[in-house]
């Protein structure tokens, strides 16, 4: 199999499956795509039932080309990230891993423009976010979840409002920005740098406003992250968290015991929000975002300073802030239900607190005049009391 093959191949899955989002290569299985979260085989010609380990291999090495840093990293490390491009289609972000002693390949689909805030269907909020000038910004969340969309929609918005320098270290280069008001340069793991906390420290060097991180692995990239955005930079980065109280409790595990507390101190000055996404099935096909956000208040600080109580914790300050923009995954949800894009299944099935999102639900039921529960014909067994009465009067 050749790479001219190999790239028809990939053009005829895209254009059968133009909203999928991932190309899935596993042996003993066809070509599959990942389409609004469902896995779809995919016909190919000549026809493909089942994926051999040659045939694998063979894409694999072809994905890879000459690059042989890429190689030795799979050799050595059992994984490699590279960004692949089709020409006159598209661009993939792609992970090559061994398993079983062979190799399988999952290719991520990257947009060619970068969407605004409007047309992703962002809460207003990122608009406020995405002024921001010093401290640090996480969008966090599970794989697939949209988190560098999210992160690529913000510094587009300061790319369109902000002359400034932005400086991005990406694993690999995902959304490609054009210089419009700001100048962009987009460095790349494994070509440009050779480790986040390398490429961040170079960055302080490099006069930048404005400096994204593709991911705070270690307590390295971490803490060098907290000294760029205490001495006037603003750092974007993501974390592989479910919600806003788990990202702060990662972040204070990162660190030994000893350095806890000054991690707390510089985390409550650094943080400005944590904006933690989820995808959900939507009405009709697709997926809709859901969103919990988190911007430092007094009490936000006041909770990563001394951790969180019974009576005080994450998710209660992010409920009663929603003046300040904040947002619970529960309220984000139901708000999701009231516009009819996701069914009362899929609200309780992805909710943070079932009860929370059960109240929310039978709310916006009684605002629609709807039943809030399957039980109907009760009454008053008035035989029962009188049963009782008679009880009482033999003992």
């Amino acid at each position: 199999m050749r790479k001219a093959e190999i790239d028809y191949i990939l053009a005829t899955i895209v254009e059968k499956f133009p909203d999928a989002s991932d190309i899935n290569i596993t042996v003993d299985r066809p070509f599959q795509v990942e389409d609004s979260g469902i896995l779809k085989e995919v016909s190919v010609s000549p026809s493909i039932k089942n994926i051999t380990p040659f045939q694998a291999e063979t894409i694999a090495l072809n994905l890879i080309g000459t690059d042989r840093k890429l190689y030795e990293t799979l050799i050595r490390e059992g994984s490699c990230d590279l960004s692949y491009y089709l020409k006159g289609k598209t661009r993939f972000r792609t992970n090559i891993f061994s398993q079983k002693g062979v190799y399988s390949i999952v290719l991520r689909k990257l947009e060619n423009r970068i969407p605004t805030i409007e047309e992703l269907g962002l809460p207003a909020v990122f608009h406020k976010i995405a002024k921001e000038k010093n401290g640090m910004i996480l969008v966090t969340g599970a794989t697939g979840t949209g988190k560098t969309t999210s992160l690529a929609t913000i510094l587009e918005e300061i790319n369109r409002t902000t002359p400034a320098h932005i400086i991005t270290l990406e694993d690999p280069v995902e959304f490609v920005h054009t210089h419009k008001m700001a100048t962009f340069n987009q460095r790349e793991l494994g070509k440009d740098f050779d480790s986040f906390s390398n490429g961040l420290r170079s960055a302080l060097r490099q006069a930048p406003k404005v400096i994204l991180v593709g991911e705070m692995r270690d307590y390295d990239t971490l803490d060098i992250g907290l000294s760029a955005s205490e001495t006037g930079h603003l750092v974007l980065s993501t974390l592989h968290t479910i919600d806003a109280g788990q990202t702060i409790n990662r972040i204070l595990g990162m660190a030994d015991n000893e350095e806890e507390k000054q991690i707390r101190l510089r985390l409550a000055d650094s943080l400005r929000w944590v904006v933690c996404q989820r995808l959900l099935p939507k009405n009709g096909g697709g997926r809709v975002a859901a969103f919990e956000i988190m911007s430092t208040s007094l009490r936000i600080k006041d909770l990563i300073l001394n951790g969180e109580s019974e009576d005080n914790d994450f998710y209660k300050i992010i409920e009663d802030g929603e003046v300040y923009g904040m947002i619970t995954f529960d309220k984000s949800i139901a708000d999701l239900y009231k516009k009819g894009l996701i069914t009362e299944d899929i609200a309780l099935a992805y909710a943070s607190r079932r009860a929370v999102v059960g109240r929310f639900i039978d709310q916006i039921k009684s605002s629609k005049g709807e039943k809030t529960t399957d039980i109907d014909g009760l009454q008053i067994d008035e035989a029962y009391g009188d049963a009782i009465k008679y009880k009482k009067g033999t003992k």
